[in-house]
């Protein structure tokens, strides 16, 4: 296969837009005077097998609407398509489908397995890349790898099932379907011209050695909202006009799409409606209903069938609330095609001549705003892979509804729900409401939010949005997403699942790129945050002993137990991990209200509030078994009922996490906020046993707030800098490569639990098909370690520093390891001396970089969802070297 090289998109060379033009657009979006924000990739990349369309007994929601149904049934909650934009309501959108002439059903979503399915879990078995975004999405560049032959749908499904966790997971390359370049490349460049006009070039170039036609049929389809209850019964229409495609939405008003393809006919118009398939789904007859309706003669897979088959299901009428324009392209072998498309908010259609320029016009504007954004950064091939990463994450951003309470009863003219389904999943949050753009860890595999995700998420995306990124980050605090209790929802399979508590580490780190001049955004946290921990203090402390649990806390299967589950005897896990969430929590509240006070002296109350809390927490983590003397390193903890314990004797990330809870208080600090020091000095007068985390300056003044002590933290990194420990060439293991040929044990209650190291994919199924932190490289850890060392390092530059790696004689500094840290992480994706990038060895595309959700310890590839460009994003905050 033709290997296509690693050159890059540009964000060094010089360009004829200046750079703000796209920051003109940011700040009249910002301000509200152009709505530059109302169109985007909105659309997700899989709606089907979400727990928004189960409305079973079980709560199995990928049996439920498995990947067969999405071509031929309504979506209720949202849309997905390929390569598709909608307005931020998701009224109506604008994707692309394809069809090679062999494939059984047409090109409209990416294809891949439910968790059930795949060996490893759920996973996309396609081939695409988030390009070029801008924050107001006014230049978007997309590319799509699409098989000429027969697409393998049966092939996937069959050899993934003949595979067991040993094994990798059977890829779309490993099929075939690829040799020969047996594929067309199509890439996707949408550009604004206006809030409401907008253009997509769609290019399809043919890789193979031969003549290949490929039909691209830009689709334009209304949401249907109109199906499902007695209070939503307007339907909007599309309709042929003058070989253009007119709409009308109650909403939106008036749209206009025209199209046209180079070197081709006109398009033809084919019309049916967005509504289910129920004859062909549900074996109904004639007089069958949907949403309290007849069925429809022209449903959802009408224009499928069309294409496809040449049946008879589209609208003759020209008429209906999905509509495409389809081109039918010969193109020669190594050339390409052309189609074009404006779709603009009123009655007047667009030229399609000032495309072209408006393309060129935007890319270099795009141009120009990232190399604004890197402008500090000296290599191109780092200021790529950070343009790629904060292009897949403003990519990532969808249109997000849903009403609990409404999904519990189910829709009033729908059947009612299984009877299971009322007090199954989500039952407990019926208080929560979502109808919101959101960032999304992965548009295919995790398109839905998960709160701590999307805190990671908005400390990247500040670099280039920071007032998107702080709305972000508050609005899972709102009213109607937090429970009454205080607890953030965790993710959409249960939202009463724990996360860890990042939310106001990402507020001071978004506060500090943004200048540290927004108090109203740090104020409006910290109230919300303040309901949140005292749900965590009563929820997950029950004992009172300030030894926290939590369950797995977002890291799977990393013990040899299910951390989540009960313990055998009414014994409790006390976490090493969950108490040092809660210390770090409490630093960061207290640096939180230490900002606050320099303009409202009422949070100093709050400031020594968390002070104490955290010495109390920190007392209990060092002094009531979590450390370990002889091993020097953090362990979790089973307390029986009688008051014996037994510590988990397993090397992992949980050991790591006490490194996390650091900060520091100046002098200024502390003369600005007299109570402050007053009460500090009066904990080392009078509790000096629970002040033992307070450590002193050069100049004998209280400056370092630690958890782990830095006479303690030499003997946490020389395991955690150890080559047959932590240290990989990538960053640092989820677990120690010494349980590779020592496996972990621990006998509770009669039964044997074991962990080993595994470096990827995880063979056990504790948590279901994708449980993956046996061992792998995992993002949002490894940074938030080099966030940790960097604050120890500027305190204890003079009596800490280690060897890196453990034995070798090197010498370095805290901030020289994190700096150290940060470039192998870095080096996850820069291509070595023979143009391949270690996270996608063995794929034939260079040129574009995916961000894996975690990567194999030993080799850098990378594993899990391919396009978490979540957290995975944050290698541009190290790019940039963002953090605090």
């Amino acid at each position: 296969m033709t290997q296509t090289g690693v050159t890059q998109t540009s964000v060094t060379h010089s360009g004829n837009a200046p750079a703000d033009a796209e920051r003109r657009r940011l700040a009249q979006a910002d301000a509200g005077t152009h709505a530059w924000r109302e169109w985007g990739p909105y659309v997700a990349e899989r709606a089907w097998g979400s727990v928004r369309e189960d409305y079973s007994d079980n709560g199995d929601a990928w049996a439920s609407f498995p990947f067969d149904q999405a071509v031929s049934r309504c979506y209720r909650w949202n849309e997905d398509g390929l390569m598709a934009w909608s307005d931020a309501k998701q009224l109506v959108c604008l994707g692309v489908a394809l069809w090679n002439g062999i494939d059984p059903i047409l090109k409209e979503r990416a294809f891949g397995l439910s968790n059930q399915q795949g060996n490893h879990g759920e996973d996309v078995k396609e081939y695409f890349w988030y390009v070029d975004n801008t924050p107001t999405h006014s230049f978007q560049r997309t590319r799509y790898a699409y098989p000429l032959s027969a697409f393998p749908y049966q092939d996937l499904v069959a050899g993934n099932a003949s595979r067991d966790r040993t094994q990798p997971e059977y890829e779309l390359i490993d099929t075939g379907v690829f040799a020969g370049d047996e594929y067309a490349m199509v890439t996707c460049d949408w550009a604004k011209a206006g809030p409401r006009d907008i253009c997509l070039s769609i290019t399809v170039q043919n890789r193979s050695d031969h003549a290949a036609t490929v039909h691209v049929l830009p689709t334009l389809w209304f949401r249907n909202t109109w199906s499902w209850g007695p209070s939503e019964t307007v339907r909007p229409r599309l309709f042929a006009q003058d070989g253009m495609v007119r709409g009308h939405h109650p909403g939106l008003g008036e749209l206009t799409m025209v199209s046209a393809a180079d070197g081709a006919a006109a398009p033809s118009l084919l019309f049916c409606e967005n509504e289910t398939n129920v004859r062909k789904l549900y074996g109904a007859g004639d007089g069958a209903t949907f949403g309290g309706a007849p069925a429809t003669r022209f449903p959802k897979d009408g224009i499928n069938d069309r294409v496809v088959t040449g049946a008879d299901t589209v609208n003759p009428e020209l008429h209906g609330t999905k509509a495409a324009m389809h081109h039918v392209l010969d193109i020669p072998a190594g050339e390409s095609r052309t189609v074009t498309v404006r779709l603009t908010g009123d009655d007047q259609p667009g030229d399609l001549a000032e495309l072209p320029a408006l393309l060129h016009r935007r890319s270099t504007e795009s141009d120009a705003f990232w190399r604004s954004v890197f402008a500090g950064v000296v290599d191109d091939a780092q200021a790529h892979i950070g343009r790629q990463a904060l292009a897949g994450l403003l990519t990532s951003k969808q249109y997000y509804p849903y009403d609990v309470r409404t999904w519990l009863a189910g829709d009033p003219a729908q059947p009612p729900p299984a009877p299971g389904h009322a007090t199954g999943r989500n039952s407990h949050w019926r208080t929560l409401v979502a109808d919101d753009l959101i960032l999304m860890p992965d548009p295919w595999e995790y398109p839905w939010f998960a709160s701590w995700d999307l805190a990671l998420q908005c400390v990247a995306l500040a670099a280039v949005d920071p007032e998107l990124a702080k709305s972000q980050l508050l609005l899972l605090l709102h009213e109607w997403y937090q429970h009454p209790n205080g607890q953030i929802p965790a993710y959409e399979w249960n939202f009463s699942d724990v996360n860890p508590p990042v939310q106001a580490w990402a507020a001071l780190q978004i506060f500090r790129i943004d200048g540290e001049r927004d108090q109203v955004f740090l104020e409006r946290v910290m109230h919300k945050l303040l309901i949140n921990f005292t749900w965590w203090v009563n929820r997950e402390d029950p004992e009172g002993n300030n030894l926290f649990e939590g369950g797995f806390l977002g890291l799977d299967n990393i013990g040899p137990f299910d951390r989540s589950a009960l313990l055998p005897g009414g014994a409790v896990l006390e976490q090493s991990d969950g108490t040092a969430w809660m210390a770090m929590y409490c630093l960061d509240l207290l640096n939180i209200a230490i900002a606050l006070s320099r303009d409202d002296h009422t949070y100093d109350d709050l400031a020594t509030k968390f002070l104490e809390h955290f010495c109390l927490i920190a007392d209990a983590a060092n002094d009531l078994g979590l450390w370990d003397d002889e091993d020097g390193f953090y362990y979790d903890l089973i307390r029986r009922p009688d008051g014996s314990t037994q510590r988990v004797p397993v090397r992992s990330l949980v050991g790591l996490i006490p490194i996390l809870a650091v900060s520091r208080i100046s002098e200024q600090v502390a003369q600005a906020m007299p109570g402050l020091a007053d009460r500090l000095a009066w904990l080392l007068k009078e509790r000096p046993e629970s002040a033992e985390a307070i450590h002193f300056d050069r100049a004998e003044q209280p400056g370092l707030l630690a958890l782990c002590d830095p006479d303690r933290l030499p003997a946490v990194l020389r395991i955690m800098l150890d080559t047959s420990e932590f240290l990989s060439p990538f960053g640092i293991r989820s677990l120690s490569a010494v349980h590779r040929e020592h496996p972990a044990g621990i006998d509770i209650g009669g039964t044997h639990y074991s962990v080993d190291y595994e470096p990827a994919e995880s063979r056990s199924g504790m948590f279901g098909g994708n449980s993956n932190w046996r061992g792998p490289i995992w993002f949002p850890i490894n940074v938030l370690l080099i966030s940790a060392l960097r604050r120890y390092g500027e305190q204890v530059v003079e009596t800490v520093a280690v060897e890196l790696p453990t034995g070798s004689g090197r010498i370095l500094s805290l901030g020289q390891v994190a700096d150290e840290l940060s470039d192998r992480l870095i080096g996850l994706f820069l291509p070595g001396d023979n143009g391949i990038r270690p996270c996608q060895a063995g794929l034939p595309w260079q040129q574009d970089v995916m961000f894996n959700e975690y990567f194999d310890a030993e080799t850098g590839f990378g594993l899990g969802a391919s396009h978490q460009t979540g957290w995975t994003a944050l290698v541009a905050t190290l790019i940039l070297r963002r953090l605090d």
